[in-house]
């Protein structure tokens, strides 16, 4: 193989002073932190939305900026600390041991200063714009939260405001990914990771036809629900757990006739006596042409609130409708009691 002739050195002029060979130039220590450091929150912001959607073409959308540049401040961070945050498994990339320690430092960390000019706009009295993020399921989009959107949304018109609907798991999901800056809703298994704020509480109700037998009884027990074809939500719903559970405790096996997940669909159905249902008060009005029974002494109430991830440091936009809500219940708590 043919190699390139080497440069030769040209001869000094004789009598001249030789002359020094020019050294590359280094960029001085100092000045090469002070660049890392200028671009480490697009790097730490590049990681962590590929940490969240674990993909690098996603993060760069959502980043609109384009692969390869995520690509690079990813290698940037594993450079500057020496170690592999990510493995490709499949399709997907997934962060080994070092990636989740850093993801759980550095994602608070390019949150709050994403966050800066919400929070300094608030500190000032001033919060008239931005996003919020909030996942709830059907039930609380449309019974629960009706109100408090409307309050807020009146309070604060120039926030973009984005209810998700999903179901509970989902709406975990969501969370611990960032996806959403809270869920309302109700948590019957607590987790170690998730924080769970009570506001609400709704009492467990037996509706059926107002027509049906057990309408006018001035006692319904477990036993005899149990006789009825139940209408219910589907398997995978906290309400059929709950159900199944304290049928079981009391040693009946529950016939279900129907399964639909919507309240609304529900009680259609219930006032047309093609079954019972085990509901909670949320879903109920004086309107409802249905005969409604408690069963508080078989089923737990249900408390509503906000479900968030642990230590999480909610946005000003967050931080201000969970502040109007839990006003709200405060005085829905004190009506009540008469206080």
């Amino acid at each position: 193989m043919s190699t390139s002739p080497k440069p030769v050195a040209k001869s000094a002029a004789p009598g001249a002073a030789p002359q020094a060979s020019k050294a590359p130039a280094k960029v001085a220590p100092t000045l090469r932190s002070q660049h890392y450091k200028h671009n480490r929150l697009q790097q730490l912001r590049g990681f962590c939305a590929a940490a969240r959607h674990g993909s690098v073409s996603k993060a760069a959308d959502e980043l609109m900026v384009s692969q390869p540049t995520v690509s690079l401040q990813i290698q940037a961070l594993e450079r500057e600390l020496k170690v592999a945050l990510f493995e490709r498994r499949g399709p997907r990339i997934v962060l080994t041991h070092e990636g989740q320690l850093l993801l759980e430092m550095a994602e608070s960390l390019v949150r709050e200063i994403d966050a800066l000019g919400d929070r300094f706009a608030a500190r000032r009295g001033k919060l008239d714009s931005g996003r919020l993020d909030i996942a709830a399921g059907g039930s609380t989009i449309l019974y629960l939260l009706p109100d408090h959107v409307a309050a807020f949304t009146a309070a604060h018109p120039g926030i973009e405001l984005h209810l998700h609907n999903v179901t509970g798991r989902d709406g975990l999901s969501q969370l611990r990914a960032g996806q959403v800056d809270f869920a309302v809703g109700t948590m019957v298994d607590r987790q170690r990771d998730i924080e769970f704020e009570a506001m609400f509480s709704y009492q467990p109700m037996l509706i059926c036809a107002k027509g049906h037998p057990l309408a006018t009884r001035k006692r319904v027990t477990i036993s005899d629900v149990a006789e009825y074809p139940l209408i219910l939500p589907p398997s995978h719903l906290t309400t059929w757990g709950v159900v199944e559970k304290t049928f079981h405790k009391h040693n009946l096996r529950p016939t279900v006739k129907l399964q639909v997940g919507n309240w609304e669909v529900i009680k259609e159905y219930v006032r047309r006596d093609m079954g019972v249902s085990i509901v909670t008060s949320i879903c109920l009005s004086d309107r409802d042409e249905l005969a409604m029974i408690p069963m508080d002494r078989y089923f737990p109430a249900r408390a509503y609130g906000i479900v968030r991830r642990a230590g999480k440091v909610l946005s000003p936009q967050a931080a201000r409708f969970v502040e109007m809500m839990r006003a709200s219940a405060t005085r829905t708590t004190m009506g009540a009691t008469g206080a």
